[in-house]
């Protein structure tokens, strides 16, 4: 059993893309958890998601052994993604922790997510380990960063270590540090088993894998255990340590983090936060857990072809098995057929988890306009939550319609401030304060609704200040607002999977610009198309698409023009029936269109 005092546990936070991944990989060179052979970059980034877009999407563990002075220490990282939308996954690291290693690029310097980031260890009460990465690069700046590290998180400037997780450099002083640094973990193995479930993923052939941080007492082999929040009961059948390869062992000591497994069939049986105890020794109290991730974007998915829906769902809930963040629910539009209504965390989750499903499955996907979740308080005083708009109930009904409001801080050139600010007026942001890191970099923060920042604020940010802006953001709740469903009819028909929820100042804007789009994609008629966008039934913008017309008088040459007028008056009868019973037929590149111009 190896002794508390000689255990560290430690994460890595930072940005997204200041080098976590590649300080982890050094990490497993230096202690000689992998040798110079095996190594690649990024090796715990197992995802092909993950190695192309060079970001880390799931968190991967790992336990090394350094030795120090005489002593080897066993250290447990727990490697962490940097990108907003999955600041949950970064969470649920830091409680399995002791302490972190805040990782800055000394050419970038601090970030909206560095600063996210360091508040969340902060909150925890986890040991900082400041650590200025990248120093071996030409256009390095450390000296200004640090500066900008003390002036937004208080950092003293002789604790930073200056580091290059590409070359090697100052990675065993870092290590040192994290030994000398980070207190060891508190727990008495002599106590009631209680460990902490921080994450599980499903295997095929042997279910459901569980990662356990030990709190207190010792996890065994064929021990008896009681997962806390369901009351069921397993006895572990396999478990050991993640070296980075996941490695067997026979027990776990308090302040060790591994996995287990115990013939557990389903993911849903096992929940992130809860606490795993002796069944025939049980613990009386459980562990505080964690908060369950709330989606925050909802979005239609359809298969292309109506064929695949047994194999979108069975898909799903094999995605679903190793993502607990991801919600779906069966849905029917008429314009789209039969699909689901997804719940991401945010616009990234959105897009990785239809190029999963894309890849492994094979699909051809149509995803409909994202849309964030609304809160409607109706006259009889029942509160709804609302995640489409086809389910926003009738004006009349309305007593209140709310939306998320998110605090949002933009870390930017402090020369691209006024466009900024113009920027968050157009999106009804409200301005909270202005800080400077340094005479060239500023932090800007806004209260704005969620909905204003999914579509494309980021893409936005980044070309106002050139690729340089960041930004982060926290939810803060639901503020009532002025908000309308905008609906769209083809030939008096309403269609519901063009229908989007919009503030009322915007409204005509958004119906004049979603009714030019359709105009374009939707093929002509032999009968006159009208096209509308209507609040309740009040119509607020019409497009019309012309008829196609045939030539009815081409055998008439001279004679009487009554003859003439006789086949006119036919036709014009004919395309009267004909658009009383007539169908508008709308191709599926009309819906796409129509969510590319959102």
């Amino acid at each position: 059993m190896t002794d508390t005092k000689l255990i560290r546990n430690f994460s890595i936070i930072a940005h997204i893309d200041h080098g976590k991944s590649t300080l982890a990989d050094q990490f497993l060179l230096k202690t000689g958890a992998i040798t110079a052979r095996e190594f690649r970059s990024q090796i715990l980034d197992d995802m092909d998601l993950e190695r192309e877009r060079g970001i880390t999407i799931q968190m991967h563990p790992v336990t090394v052994y350094y030795t120090h002075q005489g002593q080897t220490y066993e250290l447990n990282l727990i490697d962490t993604p940097g990108h907003v939308d999955f600041s949950y996954e970064v969470s649920r690291s830091l409680a399995a922790c002791e302490g972190v290693i805040l990782l800055v690029d000394a050419f970038q310097g601090v970030q909206a997510q560095t600063v996210a980031n360091a508040y969340l260890a902060l909150e925890a009460d986890l040991t900082i380990v400041p650590v200025l990465n990248k120093i071996d690069l030409p256009t390095a700046r450390p000296d200004d960063v640090i500066a900008e590290m003390q002036s937004a998180l208080g950092i003293e400037p002789a604790d930073v270590l200056r580091a290059s997780g590409k070359t090697g450099l100052g990675i065993e002083e870092v290590l040192q540090a994290i030994i000398e640094r980070v207190p060891p973990p508190p727990g008495d193995p002599a106590a009631p088993l209680k460990a902490l479930v921080y994450n599980s993923h499903f295997d095929t052939y042997k279910g459901v894998v569980v990662y356990v941080r030990v709190k207190d007492g010792v996890l065994r082999k064929g021990q008896r255990i009681r997962l806390m929040r369901g009351g069921t009961e397993y006895e572990v059948t396999e478990m050991g340590q993640f070296r980075p390869a996941m490695t067997a062992c026979d027990e776990l000591a308090a302040g060790q983090v591994g996995y287990f497994m115990a013939q557990i069939k389903e993911l849903a049986d096992v929940h992130i936060g809860d606490t795993v105890t002796d069944a025939l020794n049980p613990t009386l109290e459980p562990l505080p857990g964690y908060k369950e991730p709330k989606p925050m974007v909802f979005s239609g998915l359809y298969p292309a072809n109506n064929k695949d829906f047994e194999t979108l769902r069975e898909a799903l809930a094999k995605l679903k098995l190793n993502d607990s963040s991801f919600s779906y629910q069966p849905e029917v539009s008429e314009g789209l057929g039969f699909g689901f209504r997804c719940g991401f965390l945010g616009m990234l989750h959105r897009e990785i988890i239809q190029q999963r499903l894309e890849r492994d499955s094979n699909l051809d996907l149509v995803q409909t306009a994202p849309n964030v979740t609304y809160e409607i308080l109706t006259r009889k005083g029942e509160i709804l939550t609302i995640d489409s708009p086809q389910k926003v109930p009738d004006a009349g009904q309305i007593e209140e319609f709310r939306e998320p409001f998110v605090r949002i801080n933009f870390l930017i050139p402090a020369e691209n401030i006024g466009d900024l600010m113009q920027m968050c007026a157009e999106r009804r942001g409200i301005y909270v304060r202005t800080e400077y890191l340094s005479p060239t970099r500023a932090i800007l923060v806004y209260e704005m609704p969620l909905a204003e920042i999914i579509y494309d604020l980021y893409d936005k940010l980044k070309s106002v200040t050139h690729g340089y802006g960041t930004m982060d953001y926290e939810f803060l709740g639901y503020r009532a607002a002025d908000l309308v469903r905008l609906d769209v009819l083809v030939h008096h028909k309403r269609v519901d999977a063009l229908s989007t929820i919009v503030h009322r100042a915007t409204a005509e804007r958004r119906g004049r610009k979603l009714l030019k789009k359709l105009r374009e994609e939707i093929d002509r008629h032999l009968f006159e198309v009208v096209l509308q966008a209507a609040i309740g039934s009040r119509i607020i913008a019409r497009e019309n698409i012309a008829p196609l017309k045939k030539n009815v008088t081409a055998k008439c040459y001279g004679g009487d023009i009554t003859r003439k007028r006789k086949l006119w008056a036919k036709q014009a009868a004919g395309k009267k029936r004909m658009k009383q019973v007539g169908q508008v037929e709308i191709p599926q590149e009309a819906f796409l269109a129509v969510l590319e111009a959102e």
